[in-house]
């Protein structure tokens, strides 16, 4: 299970990278276009607005599983440790409902959209609100990983020392 959970959370880490190295490769090469010949891809900025929207939601997960969302402790912090687990156990249910709920909103919309076409790039907006129910389907994924330490302790995957999940860390060093 651990080898799967690295497999998955080093997948999610280089899909990631490749929207984010995508992004200025296609930005720089239509300017560089616009400079040295005066002609711009029509479909750059178009591309780019929606690599972006794809990075957010495919990268949420990844947040998550580092604690990196914002998060108001006081109340967890005032109660007991019974208390703070039961606080965190009904947070991650509340959660996966919300989740769970946007996924199957994402679907609709996105269902909605398939027969508009983008401007420039001329593909269905189908494709681009995909990315929605995708990044939401991740937070669950990533979610359900982190909940048994996040509910018993409170801590995140990586925010350890000595920590066993170094999956993130082994995805940037190959």
């Amino acid at each position: 299970m651990k080898r799967l959970e690295r497999i998955f959370v080093r997948a999610n880490g280089w899909a990631l990278i490749l929207i984010l190295g995508a992004m200025p490769l296609i930005v720089g090469a239509n300017i560089a276009l616009r400079y040295l010949t005066g002609h711009s891809l029509s479909w750059a900025d178009e591309a780019a607005r929606y690599l972006m929207i794809w990075m957010t939601f495919v990268g949420a997960g990844l947040a998550l599983r580092l604690g990196a969302h914002v998060a108001i402790t006081n109340l967890q912090d005032a109660l007991p440790t019974t208390g703070q687990k039961l606080l965190r156990g009904a947070l991650v249910l509340v959660l996966l409902i919300f989740f769970g709920f946007m996924v199957s909103v994402g679907i609709e919309y996105a269902q909605r959209m398939q027969f508009q076409l983008t401007p420039a790039l001329r593909i269905p907006f189908l494709y681009v609100y995909a990315a929605m129910p995708v990044g939401f389907s991740l937070l669950i994924v990533h979610l359900l990983l982190i909940a048994p330490q996040f509910v018993r302790a409170g801590t995140y995957k990586g925010s350890g020392p000595g920590d066993e999940d170094a999956a993130l860390r082994e995805g940037a060093n190959g």
